[in-house]
């Protein structure tokens, strides 16, 4: 078997781009992959026009090998872009290889642990009777993990202002809890919105046990920043989703300052690297919390993922609560997708990754610039997103 065409789609769906990418064989078996740098799909359009150089013709069952050559054969190694391009290309040769064996892709990565998939689905606003109610109706249907996204997240104007939000997100979040009960496992994602300062006055305005887990609190350049973090609280952490390989995940684990991954399988290098890191998190009792926010291949192949490691936990899932989604998107896309029953993903048994894509509909998208909100404090000056 011969890799015979290599095309990215980047096409926009529901209410954001996506970057499907599929990759053609001479004996006519096909397979689907996904990026996931959001906001940059161009750039790595770019990355896999220069991996399609040297792919076509190359056998497609061997990942390993490929998944090497990717990455070494050049000088500048690695990178957020360069590995979203090389999580597409392993997701969609692992999709081929499944299907030509006729098994699920978990056979290939060792096999299922668990029959279902536990998700979570998250809550807008934090605030108010409506954050509260939102939550509600989510344990109501079945849900025992809920994550919010803090007050004053952002506005008509682009401004965000870390002190204001903190003090009005802990004191919605201590409400929560009290609403929601003990059994129900709460978690806050910051998006990188805080310093290390921030972030401590933050967990201290609360009550123990008010968070489960703080998500991507401060921004992931230097781990001992987060180091720091962790000695000023004991909430556990949720970090990783923009982590794009084994070795940006090496020092938090090993040093022992996290406590679930947020693994990007379309950012982190695909199955081939996103299984190293699961290996390496069971060893220090870190739990994989997969970061699932873009279209039904991300989420299949997540999947996938989940059902095949020993240390997970549960799966971020879209739902429409609130304004923050707008549900499932490109159901006239993607004809055969992952649903939820219920809270839960069933594990699939079909070969491949158990996803198919009208083409046509497909090429009949188009691409539509997006820009990520660039967001300032009060006095001007520039913060993250």
């Amino acid at each position: 078997m011969k890799i015979t065409a290599i095309k990215p789609f980047p096409v926009w769906v529901g209410h954001r781009n996506q970057l499907i990418l599929k990759i053609e064989t001479d004996e006519g078996i096909y397979g689907w992959g996904e990026s996931g740098l959001s906001g940059r799909e161009k750039a790595v359009i770019g990355a896999i026009e220069h991996f399609r150089e040297f792919l076509l013709g190359r056998d497609p069952m061997r990942i390993g090998a490929i998944w090497q050559e990717l990455y070494r054969s050049q000088y500048f190694e690695g990178g957020r872009v360069l590995l979203a391009a090389q999580s597409a290309i392993d997701i969609a040769l692992h999709d081929i290889k499944a299907k030509a064996l006729g098994v699920p892709v978990y056979e290939l990565l060792g096999g299922k642990q668990r029959d279902v998939i536990p998700t979570f689905p998250s809550v807008a606003n934090v605030e108010g009777p409506e954050g509260i109610e939102a939550a509600q109706a989510l344990v109501e249907r079945g849900w025992n993990v809920v994550r919010f996204f803090p007050a004053a997240w952002s506005n008509a104007d682009n401004i965000f202002e870390p002190r204001v939000s903190i003090g009005r997100t802990a004191q919605a979040l201590v409400a929560a809890r009290e609403a929601l009960g003990e059994e129900v496992v709460i978690g806050v994602d910051y998006h990188h919105r805080l310093s290390v300062a921030e972030a401590a006055s933050f967990c201290q305005r609360m009550p123990a046990g008010t968070l489960d887990f703080l998500e991507e609190p401060i921004r992931d350049e230097t781990p001992e920043a987060y180091e720091a973090l962790r000695r000023l609280t004991d909430v556990p952490f949720a970090i990783g989703e923009e982590f794009a390989s084994k070795w940006q995940f090496l020092p938090f684990i090993e040093r022992d300052i996290h406590q679930f991954n947020r693994l990007d399988l379309c950012n982190v290098g695909g199955f081939t690297e996103a299984m190293k890191v699961a290996g390496w998190s069971e060893a220090h009792y870190v739990d994989m919390m997969p970061h699932n926010p873009l279209g039904p291949i991300c989420t299949a192949a997540t999947i996938h993922f989940s059902a095949a490691v020993p240390n997970f936990s549960w799966l971020e899932t879209r739902v429409a609560v609130g304004d923050l989604y707008s549900g499932e998107a490109g159901n006239e896309i993607f004809t055969q997708q992952p649903r939820l029953e219920g809270v839960v993903y069933r594990v699939p048994d079909g070969p491949g990754l158990g996803v198919e894509v009208d083409q046509g509909r497909l090429a009949a998208q188009s691409f539509r610039f997006w820009e990520a909100p660039h967001l300032r404090r009060p006095d001007g000056s520039v913060t993250n997103w």
